[in-house]
Parts: C-alpha cells; structure tokens; sequence
C-alpha cells in the first residue's frame, strides 16, 4: 500500500510516494486478532458447555492476580493487570499469559546469553578511583549503571554535542565517507528521502571499496516508512541488513519489545547515537509539527567499542546465522580526551533484569545538589519517579523539564500534561517548545554529569523497548548541552498552574487512561 507525501526539494516541493502498512503487516496484525480471540472463545466455550470448568477459571483468576501482585515489577504497571484480570472474566487472564512477559524461546535464550557475554575486556578501577577522589557521589552513579549495564567507564574518548538533526546528519555523512574496515547503523525509523538516501549512497560507494556494512532497523518502526521486505532489496546492494524483531503475527510482546535504539559504528573508532532517527522531518526537510528540535553526539575512542557491543548483540539476535567474534569489531584508540562517559544499554527483562535507565536517571536526579535540566517528547511517569522528581525539587534544586508544544500525538501529550500539575506543586519548572516538536532526550545534572541517547521519560522507554545511552562526567560536552538548553528554554512557553484549566470530564478521562499507561 502506499501513500504520496510533499518533500521539500531546494525552492520546489516534490511528491513522492512511500509506503502506509505493508500488506505483510496488515496480515500479521490479523492472525494476532484471530489467535488471540480464537484463545478466548476456546476457554469460554469451555466453560459453558463444561459448568465445573468455571470453578477452574475462577482459581486461575484468582491465582493469576496473586502471581501479579507478587511480581517485583513497578506497582504502577501490576495496576492495569489486575484490573484486567479482576474485572474481565477470562479474557483479563488469557491477555496476561499471552502479553505480559517477553516469551523467548531455549533457542532465543541461549543465543541472547552468547551475546550478552561477548563483553569489552577492560578493568575499570583507575577510572572509578579518580572520579571517587573527585566526586563520591558521582563515582556512585558510575559504578550502579555499570554493574547495571554490564559496560565500563571509559575516560579518552572525545564527545561532540550537535544541538540539531541536520547538524548530526551532516556529521555522519562526513565521517561514512572516511570509513574502512566496517560500518555499523541500527535505527528505530528508516525513511526514504533525503536523509536516507544522502546516506545510502555513501554506503553503496564504500561496499565497492571493500568495507563491511550491516544495518538493523526495526520493523514495526518502519512499518509505514519501508517495504516489508526492505531488508532483502539491502542485501542486493550488499548491506547485511536484518529487521528487528521482524513481525510474524504471534500473540506475544513481538509489539511491545522494539528497538528504540539509534546508533552508528565506523570501523569501531567513531560512533554516534541520540534521539535522530533516519528520516527527513528529524533534520527539518519535512515539516510535521513545527520545527523539530532533536540532538545527538559523536563519540570518539575507546567508549564506542561499547556501541559497537550493543549494536552486535542486536544485530546476532536478529540473523540467526551470524556467529563472529565481537572482539574483531573492536578498535584500540589512541584519542586524549577530558572527562568519563559509560554507553550502556537498556531493554525489556529477562533480558536486562534491571531498569537500567530509569536507575541511571533516579541516581543523576538523587545525586544533584544545584539544577537539574531534562528534555524529552514525552511525560508518562510511574510513581516512582515522579516522586524522584518531586524530592529533588524540594531538597531546593532548580529542576526544569522542557517538552514540546506541538505534540506529535494528541492523546500522549494530553497524558504528559496530566502530570504537570504534581510536579509544577513540587516546584518544578515545566516549559514547552513553542515552535514545535521536541524529540531531544537529555538530562544535565549540575553542569557536570549527564545522560544523552534514545531514552524518553515515559513507560515505552523505561519498561518495553531496547534502548540506549551515553552517562558522562566532567566532559567539555556538557557545557554546550547545558548552554542549548537555556537556549531552547528561552524559545519555550513557561507553564504554571493557572494554565492548567480543564473540565471535570477531561480531568476523569484523564484519570481512566492514565491507569492504562504502562500498556501504551
């Protein structure tokens, strides 16, 4: 299926059509509904023809609610469970045996745990030990996310903030160009037009110069921006590509657990990631919601062996016949640099046990004693942390969160609204961006540490996708991400309560869908 956009071209606008849900998805959608209702029907046909077999539903319900409760999850996402389990006969608890947990096969487990083990061999006591003798506090948060992550402290290794899209994509182009040994780039939205195509015919060139290149994307991401079968038209150019999580129309978390994570690898020595995915509006070619202002960074040295880690465990889960060694990926680096940053990783259990960005965000929150500046698209938080956030703000730190003006979806920025009144009473400052769209994700505590990469503050990033991030200390970075946020703050509308006004109705819609939140 396809549809005709208007892409900006120079002072002429052309049309170009792209594709609108492929046919495989609209099947693999289907057979999701058709498995799951036909589950449904099957139990409850049970039941009426076989009156005892109620007695049985009724144990399992019961049974299924205490199994929640008794879970170690965040009590904000057992909430929608059980009132589904409760409240819903039967089809509250076969929708929880079917889409509450990752369902991974022996096959799938074993190969994740290949992958995951294929660690950076580096001892990280020289690194923790200075910043301890600096900032113990720091060092703290330091040691928590890499125990967490399983990644390292790395110091020398040069970061570069871009404070746009177009400035990142101008960066990338320029150093793909230099490629050659490997090229590695792994995005939650690939798009045909500018950007992609800018970008596509440097690869081209390189795999005729010999360079390896392999690209991951994920296929419900790019449901309505590629072809369903994108991935085999790649190979004939000679890009090893493969989609994440390609959708097979099972009734599981396939839905729920994608890959939100944006990162390229040249030949292990340079590296990039942020907020930009691979499409036109991410550098203002296309206008969707006003201006776009999103950020990213370019990582040189020894740290980007840790994206080229993450990229490759993703890359393995994905092609069942890939079986290199990571460690002839892996680049030394001879680059000086000021300041420590960790990459690290984040995803759905069991396959990181732990949250490891909301953590590495609670302790950043914890640890500031003087500001804390936050950008993201996105305001959908559990209790947890919107508490985290409350106390910061009254131990007296000057804590701000910009959001954006335009929302991209209405009703998720009408649930990022709906938290603005707690925070605002706690006394933080709450702006949004009036030209438009903010997708940057930042968090700047002090001036001094920061956390950077694809994580938004709402429950997709924190409990379902697989993501990823860049912690830094001390790093000449943070200065110019700290000085573009109070750039980007002075283009934005400050909220306050008295802007807050609503119906009694919209307050009690608000209310019903907020409980649903962890699902969306």
């Amino acid at each position: 299926m396809k549809k005709t956009i208007v892409v900006p071209n120079g002072k002429t606008d052309v049309e170009r059509e792209v594709n609108y849900i492929p046919f495989r998805y609209i099947i693999a959608i289907l057979f999701v509904i058709a498995e799951t209702a036909a589950i449904i029907a099957g139990v409850v046909l049970l039941t009426m023809f076989f009156p005892y077999s109620y007695i049985s539903v009724v144990v399992t319900q019961i049974g299924v609610a205490i199994s929640i409760i008794g879970r170690n999850d965040n009590p904000d996402y057992k909430l929608p469970w059980i009132f589904f389990v409760l409240l819903i006969p039967i089809i509250g608890f076969m929708l929880y045996f079917m889409f509450y947990s990752r369902k991974l096969s022996k096959k799938q487990r074993k190969r994740i745990k290949r992958f995951m083990s294929e660690r950076v061999d580096k001892d990280d006591t020289t690194e923790l030990e200075t910043i301890k003798n600096t900032d113990t506090a720091v060092a703290s948060q330091a040691h928590a996310l890499k125990v967490l992550s399983d990644s390292h402290v790395y110091a020398n290794t040069d970061i570069k903030y871009y404070p746009l899209g177009e400035h990142l994509f101008a960066a990338m182009v320029e150093e793909l160009k230099k490629a050659e040994k490997f090229i590695f780039m792994e995005y939650f939205i690939i798009e045909e037009g500018h950007f992609w195509n800018t970008i596509l015919e440097v690869l081209q060139e390189k795999i005729k110069a010999g360079v390896e290149v392999r690209v991951v994307y994920d296929d419900i991401g790019c449901m309505t921006t590629l072809a369903g079968n994108y991935y085999k038209k790649m190979k004939k150019l000679g890009i090893k590509c493969v989609p994440f999580s390609k959708l097979r129309g099972q009734a599981n978390n396939e839905f729920n657990n994608r890959s939100h994570r944006k990162i390229t690898v040249i030949d292990g020595k340079v590296g990039f990631t942020g907020g930009v995915n691979i499409a036109d509006e991410y550098i203002n070619r296309v206008v969707r919601f006003g201006h776009w202002k999103d950020v990213g960074i370019r990582l040189e040295g020894e740290a980007v062996n840790e994206l080229t880690r993450l990229f490759l465990i993703d890359y393995g889960m994905n092609d069942k016949k890939f079986n290199d060694d990571f460690t002839r990926f892996y680049a030394p680096s001879e680059v000086q640099a000021k300041g420590y940053c960790i990459p690290f990783g984040d995803g759905p259990r069991p396959i990181y046990e732990r949250r490891v960005a909301k953590t590495a965000i609670q302790n950043l929150l914890n640890s500031a004693q003087k500001s804390v500046y936050i950008t993201t698209p996105y305001l959908i938080i559990d209790n947890e942390l919107a508490q985290t956030l409350e106390n910061t703000a009254l131990r007296g730190v000057d804590v701000r969160i910009i959001t954006p003006h335009i929302p991209d979806k209405k009703l998720v920025f009408s649930m990022t609204r709906s938290y603005y009144k707690r925070l605002l009473d706690a006394g933080v400052s709450i702006y949004e961006y009036e030209s438009g769209f903010v997708h940057a994700k930042m968090y700047i505590a002090d001036g001094k540490v920061a956390i950077i990469g694809t994580v938004n503050l709402d429950y997709r990033s924190l409990v379902h996708h697989f993501e990823n991030g860049v912690w830094m200390y001390d790093c000449p970075a943070i200065a110019d991400m700290e000085a573009d946020f109070i750039e980007t703050q002075n283009m934005s509308i400050k909220f306050s309560n008295g802007m807050l006004k609503e119906t009694l109705w919209k307050r009690f819609i608000r209310a019903l869908v907020k409980v649903f939140a962890p699902l969306l």
